[in-house]
């Protein structure tokens, strides 16, 4: 895959293109460009996909801080292994958002990039106030010679697969039902920082993660078993994402405990692949409790893991 943030890639001349956020790269998304792929190699064309580099509502509302999937660079690593010709990475900017969708399929996609075939989104919308729907988007695309397509929606379990869909279960700790909609476990990346050593009094030393990322989206307080990779070696990893109740109960932290492992890994980049949901994040009578619960999770992220 060809990627550009240039406003046009000379080298193109027609191609099927399809605008969205792609937000995760879910397996809805993937229904799309599998469609893209089937369309355009009936009409022997290339493929291409628009993007953004950040979210179209951070730039239209300020104060807006959204909890995305992926990083930009995540989420064009997966667009790569679908298979399409080219991404192209375009700035949402004020004067973008305020353009007609009428403006931006004639002189944006047909004139600047040469789209001669546009596949929309089952419930996709765009330009100003997304006032226009799939009925508008054909027309304008008969004006310009631009054939105009509408994806089938695609069910997971008799569920639609959407980005907000795959939020919502990561905050309710379903991290084993997002990662099928996903189509890959759900991952989080930083680097080991110090903590308070507080699991190391306990038997179970932890790597605190300082997240590369703020805006990604963190499952919900609890403890999860999880592959973690420190400088891409894998192991076998107990998380828990909270206040740690039992010990001093005050700010939010993702931890890692690592089976059969004892070295020092400060500084180190670690990411964690989130598998399954272990228990919540509760207060224990006392640290003896705590430290029994423990060897419990261990065993059960161990047998889980296998």
């Amino acid at each position: 895959m060809i990627v550009t943030y240039q406003p046009k890639i000379n080298a193109i001349n027609g191609c099927l293109g399809a605008v969205g956020f792609f937000d995760g790269v879910h397996a809805g998304h993937r229904h799309l460009i599998k469609e893209m792929r089937r369309l355009a190699d009936e009409r022997e064309l290339p493929t291409i996909v628009f993007t953004f580099p950040v979210h179209p509502r951070f730039v239209l509302q300020t104060q807006y801080r959204p909890k995305l999937l992926n990083t930009l660079d995540e989420k064009l690593a997966l667009l790569d292994k679908t298979g399409i010709d080219y991404c192209a990475v375009i700035d949402f900017t004020p004067e973008l958002a305020a353009r007609s969708a009428s403006d931006f399929i004639v002189h944006t996609l047909s004139e600047e990039w040469g789209v001669k075939c546009l596949l929309i989104g089952y419930d996709h919308r765009f330009g100003h106030q997304r006032q226009d729907g799939f009925e508008q988007y054909m027309e304008y695309g008969k004006t310009c010679g631009m054939e105009v397509l509408h994806s089938t929606p695609f069910k997971l379990n008799n569920q639609i697969v959407s980005s907000s869909k795959i939020r919502q279960l990561l905050t309710e700790c379903r991290v084993d039902e997002a990662a099928r909609m996903l189509t890959y476990p759900y991952s989080l990346s930083g680097v080991v920082v110090s903590g308070q050593q507080r699991g190391r009094t306990l038997g179970f030393p932890t790597a605190n993660m300082e997240m590369n990322d703020p805006l990604k989206v963190w499952p919900g307080m609890g403890v999860y078993a999880v592959r973690a990779y420190i400088d891409g070696v894998r192991h076998k990893g107990m998380l828990a994402i909270g206040n740690r109740p039992t010990l001093d109960g005050e700010e939010i932290t993702i931890e890692v405990h690592l089976l059969n492992f004892s070295s020092m890994i400060y500084g180190a980049h670690i990411e964690v692949e989130f598998k399954y949901y272990l228990r919540d994040n509760k207060k224990f009578d006392n640290v003896e409790a705590l430290k029994r619960q423990l060897k419990l999770d261990c065993l059960m992220t161990a047998e889980l893991l296998q």
